[in-house]
């Protein structure tokens, strides 16, 4: 049952420093917090960038710069270039080394947004910081309540899953009460320069990029086999350590039939360097299934935002990747300890190993964990 929220008045006089990253969504949170009456400082966040991808930050810090100007407010950058390398991109590069596919985007915020930024500005004197994520937060007598978004398109609650609650005490999410479209008119009102601009995608700050181009220069290719069900070998690939299980492109096979399903990676062997393949098999008794789902998963490094752990047997949702629909789960073998659990289904689901697996009752985000 939930508790009954707290009725909170912000003290106008407060502090809040706000990860301004040029875009519509930062700039809209900046601009709805001065507008509050908080005393808002600009921070641009510069990370780490592999010189063989086309440069972006200089153009999105001068924005950054300029909504501040527009809007009087001061503008700081921060340089965590070393945490990122570090914490973000070497992270990815590994966890591909060993067969699994991550998430950096849960990374970068754990470990930049709400773990080396928080820090300073912390230790600058600021009262709050903010992001232009789309999720909210609510406070209540159990404490601070981290909801899905009111837009349920661009919820990003689901890369937010490690944070805690002492760092929810100092977190904002201005614009998680509103729908994209309003935050574009917010943005015209404000008569900002980033009202128009397209939205980001791709990778935490990097942006839009091929991972597997990316990890080429990180990891040197070395072909491999492919094979069916049977062990038999059907084609060939660059490295099993750039696919993913459930994938279906970027492998060669030999022959194809002119009737050829599509084929999608259900194993590999990081040892042997081979994947495994299967095709959709079509039934007149059941509809067409993915051959690469599961009915459980065990989940580690697992956190509780609310403070407080699922019951073993307690019926929730979860969701197995970022715009993924919640599908009802039941978890069993909760250890508080050894920060683990297992996720059961209804129905076999697509769930990758590395990938987040993030637990909802209803629109409160209970937790998360990395699928194993």
């Amino acid at each position: 049952m939930i508790a009954k929220k707290k009725k909170t008045c912000p003290k106008k006089s407060q502090k809040v420093y706000v990860a301004v990253s040029g875009g519509v969504d930062s700039s809209v949170s900046l601009a709805l917090l001065k507008e509050q009456g908080y005393d808002v400082v600009g921070v641009f966040i510069r990370v780490w960038q592999p010189n063989f991808l086309e440069c972006n930050w200089k153009e999105d810090k001068r924005d950054a710069m300029r909504v501040c100007a527009h809007l009087g407010v001061q503008f700081l950058e921060f340089n965590f270039e070393k945490e990122y390398k570090k914490e973000v991109a070497d992270y990815m590069i590994e966890e591909y080394k060993i067969g699994r596919t991550p998430n950096p985007d849960v990374m970068c915020n754990q470990q930049i947004k709400f773990g080396t930024f928080l820090k300073k500005a912390l230790e600058m004197g600021t009262d709050f910081i903010a992001t232009g994520h789309y999720a909210k937060i609510e406070s209540h007598k159990a404490g601070r309540y981290l909801l899905v978004g009111k837009d349920t398109n661009k919820d990003q609650s689901y890369f937010l899953w490690t944070l805690t609650q002492e760092q929810l005490k100092y977190v904002l999410f201005p614009i998680g009460g509103y729908q994209k479209k309003e935050v574009r008119k917010l943005a015209k009102k404000f008569k900002l320069l980033t009202a128009e601009k397209k939205d980001s995608q791709g990778l935490c700050f990097l942006g839009k990029l091929n991972v597997k181009d990316f990890l080429k220069h990180y990891i040197k290719e070395k072909p491999g086999k492919v094979l069916d069900q049977d062990g038999k070998i059907i084609g060939k690939h660059s490295g099993a350590v750039f696919f993913t299980l459930g994938e279906r492109h970027g492998f060669k096979i030999f022959q194809k039939s002119p009737n050829e399903q599509p084929r999608y990676i259900v194993g590999k062997n990081i040892k042997k360097n081979t994947i495994t393949v299967s095709s959709i098999l079509p039934s007149p008794f059941s509809p067409r299934q993915h051959p690469y789902k599961l009915e459980y998963v065990r989940i580690s490094k697992v956190n509780w935002v609310v403070g407080r752990a699922s019951k073993t047997g307690e019926k929730l949702s979860c969701q197995t990747r970022y715009h993924g629909e919640h599908i009802p789960c039941r978890l069993s073998n909760v250890s508080i300890g050894k920060q683990t659990a297992t996720a059961e289904f209804s129905e076999p689901v697509l769930a990758v190993p590395g990938q987040s697996l993030v637990l909802y009752d209803g629109s409160i985000l209970l937790g998360g964990g990395i699928i194993d």
